[in-house]
């Protein structure tokens, strides 16, 4: 983040919270994320200060109390005293359980004269105090002004989670503690702890020792990002795990906070870790090393009965560790290569009457499954694992989109909803990437806030299946805990109020009200944080006759949007941006938002193309996918080329189908140069077509081939394909990209005709 930008924010947001603190709060206003079910603001202010008693009446709450005096103590040195008593005492903070209360409901009332505080008996009290942590002003302060209000609060999902890949690259037991802490301050209830991979493998395993001290271990890690060739590695030994006294610590630090860990041991695929360090257990033996790139090995576990006794000696101490009810099996992203090969496997498809190799995953979680249930524990996994005879009490996490939850859901599985499309936090969050890497795609803060858990395809009970949803973090390129806080926060605090705030009451607008006060509290506790709320972004629309409609707007909706065509004044403050910037011809702008006369993001940059194309109708053989077809054929020729890190809205994707627009230029024009804009992304299966064709017709029936380009040329080319030919005269263009290999994703965006 840019120093001065962070300053300047940083001092607009302190005077702002002063000044409402000393006055009255509106409900847009009052700091509190996620927002309550009911808040009323009143009059005045409560100040608490080292005379202040804390007064409760049941002994389990010390515990919560001991948190708050914590934060207090780190942050405005001094801890409040405590006494025991059931009665409401003037000038002190009441803190009492209510029976009446659902265990993680709670009522905070602040007047002048008191504090109170009622909640169910086990969470209700602890979220009210992460509450009024969130009210305390952030930052150093003679006189500690607590607004007055009343909320009365619960959540709307019973499971709300993040997780995090350790397996990757690993975090002390001190950053995962702190992790956890904000999990907590956001009133989350799980934490998805990813423990081993191919990359790594973390926790101690007393049993099968080599685990750790094989499996922990990797040569070396990969340069840059996954898909830049040449292919490099550093040769610094990558190595760490949780002993199982620091994992006991790290569980009960967590259940003090009310959140509940789920530990995920992946199997049968992503195990290159564990197969390096027991290599007979796999189908060919190995040898093998601890995987030192990112992706997907073909070694997997073999199903034989030696690796299921191993499977289960590590899940006993597993559950031994961790008390929650879920044991997280992976389950995902697993090769069939080595089973299609293996003796073993043909036996035991021939044994379990299964059709092929396919069938033995199934066969696999089943097992698995089976073996937590006789431990009273419940497998959770990732869409793969669902199957025709997956026990009913087991879970799904939907991933790859919503239809793995819907089908789970109909079939009457728990569901926790993380499409990547909108819960995946190791996405960039900004298209100012700042030279930093990141796993790919583009998530910003706004979509992850309209991220809605229940598909409405779902009938009434149906529904009641989806148990909630979790943001997860990929650690292939978050190396540190700045980095990882930087791509959780803001969009933790969007997640916190889909899953904690009823659907009906979240409104954007006041969101990011809350948020912009909100930062002053990230940057007060030392949590760095992406501005990318700031950002000025695009997007287009086309009229007939080649005009494109260009509007500019931010995530944040405050503040106004100021711009300039490098024209004669090349000015950033040249002009207002209202409504829209219509345009007959290729432009180029800069933009930037302000607020107070003060610029409070980054400069936006991009050129805007009208061709041939623009406009022009278009029609598609083959349709996009539903997830992907935002703004349909047209989008193909707004004047908008899709930026990067990649949005799904501006894309159209094509899962196992070919490309195939024509556009009718309407009258005849002289063309000799075509562009097709596609996207590569091997992480999200995303390939660039493997031939690309143009023709041209005068009748619309019949078509003559303008110019065509294969894969060795699109590969040099990347991600604009331009063909060139000799100059023709015509009224229809058809533009044809063949999909990869007719299974994986082909992403296509503007075609320019010139």
């Amino acid at each position: 983040m840019n120093s001065k930008i962070l300053t300047l924010i940083l001092f607009i947001l302190n005077t702002t919270f002063q000044n409402q603190v000393k006055g009255q709060f509106v409900n847009e206003n009052i700091p509190l994320i996620p927002e309550p079910r009911f808040i009323q603001p009143g009059k005045g202010s409560f100040v608490l200060n080292a005379a202040t008693i804390i007064n409760f009446n049941d002994p389990a709450i010390s515990e919560d109390i001991r948190i708050f005096n914590d934060y207090l103590q780190k942050s405005y040195g001094f801890r409040l005293k405590t006494s025991r008593s059931n009665e409401r005492k003037i000038n002190q903070l009441n803190i009492f359980y209510r029976q009446e209360l659902p265990d993680d409901n709670y009522k905070l009332v602040i007047d002048s004269s008191k504090i109170e505080i009622s909640g169910g008996k086990n969470a209700g009290v602890f979220y009210a105090l992460q509450s009024l942590i969130e009210l305390l002003p952030p930052g150093i302060v003679k006189i500690i002004e607590i607004p007055c209000l009343t909320v009365e609060d619960g959540p709307r999902f019973s499971y709300r989670g993040m997780h995090l890949d350790v397996a990757r690259h690993f975090f002390s037991v001190q950053s995962v503690k702190k992790y956890i802490d904000h999990l907590a301050q956001y009133k989350m209830n799980f934490f998805h702890w990813h423990l081993t991979d191919d990359q790594g493998w973390r926790i101690e395993i007393k049993k099968y020792p080599k685990l750790q001290e094989t499996g922990a271990w990797r040569k070396g890690t990969l340069i840059g990002h996954f898909f830049d060739l040449p292919v490099k590695y550093d040769s610094i030994p990558y190595s760490g795990f949780y002993t199982k006294d620091e994992i006991c610590s790290i569980v009960k630090y967590a259940s003090e906070r009310h959140i509940t860990i789920i530990p995920e041991i992946e199997m049968p695929g992503h195990a290159q870790a564990a197969l390096a360090s027991y290599p007979e257990y796999s189908c060919t033996g190995g040898p093998f090393e601890v995987g030192k790139t990112w992706g997907v090995y073909k070694d997997v576990f073999c199903p034989k009965e030696e690796t299921f006794v191993f499977l289960e000696g590590i899940l006993d101490e597993v559950c031994d560790l961790f008390p929650g009810k879920y044991i997280h099996i992976g389950g995902d992203e697993c090769p069939k290569d080595r089973w299609k090969n293996c003796e073993q496997c043909r036996k035991l498809i021939l044994k379990e009457n299964l059709i092929d190799e396919n069938g033995i995953q199934q066969y696999f979680t089943n097992r698995i499954s089976s073996y937590l249930k006789s431990k009273n524990k419940i497998a959770i996994g990732w869409d793969e694992i669902l199957n025709d005879k997956l026990d009913s009490n087991a879970a799904i996490m939907s991933w790859k989109g919503y239809a793995g939850g819907i089908e789970a859901a109909k079939r009457g599985h728990d569901v926790v909803m993380n499409p990547y499309t909108h819960c995946y936090f190791d996405s960039y969050q900004s298209r100012d990437t700042a030279g930093k890497l990141a796993i790919g795609g583009y998530l910003p803060l706004d979509m992850v806030y309209r991220f809605e858990p229940v598909p409405e395809v779902l009938t009434a009970n149906q529904a009641l299946h989806i148990i909630g949803a979790q943001g997860n973090v990929w650690s292939e390129y978050i190396t540190n805990e700045e980095r990882l806080n930087e791509m959780v926060f803001p969009r933790i605090c969007a997640l916190s109020e889909v899953l904690w705030t009823p659907k009906e009451k979240r409104n954007y607008a006041g969101f990011t009200s809350r948020l912009k006060y909100h930062f002053k509290f990230l940057y007060f506790n030392k949590i760095n944080y992406s501005n990318a709320l700031f950002d000025v972004l695009s997007r287009t629309s086309s009229d007939t006759g080649g005009i494109i409609n260009i509007e500019l707007y931010s995530m944040y909706t405050g503040g106004s949007i100021f711009y300039t065509d490098n024209g004669t004044n090349p000015n950033i403050q040249s002009n207002l941006f209202n409504k829209k910037i219509s345009v007959d011809q290729s432009i180029s702008l800069r933009a930037a938002l302000f607020e107070n006369s003060q610029q409070s993001g980054k400069v936006f940059s991009k050129k805007f193309y009208v061709n041939a194309a623009t406009g022009r109708k278009v029609s598609l053989t083959n349709l996009p996918h539903a997830e992907y077809s935002k703004g349909g054929a047209s989008s193909l020729v707004d004047g908008y080329t899709g930026d990067l890190p990649w949005l799904p809205s501006e894309w159209l994707g094509f899962l196992g189908k070919d490309l195939e627009a024509t556009i009718d230029l309407e009258d005849g024009r002289n063309i000799s140069r075509i562009s097709l804009d596609v996207l590569k992304d091997e992480a999200g299966k995303i390939f660039l077509p493997k031939q690309v064709i143009v023709k041209y017709s005068d009748d619309g029936e019949n078509y003559t081939i303008a110019a065509s380009i294969d894969s060795a040329q699109i590969n040099k080319m990347k991600r604009k394909l331009v063909l060139s030919f000799p100059p023709v005269k015509t009224r229809w263009i058809k533009v044809m990209a063949q999909n990869s290999n007719g299974k994986d994703w082909l992403f296509a965006d503007e075609i320019m005709i010139e």
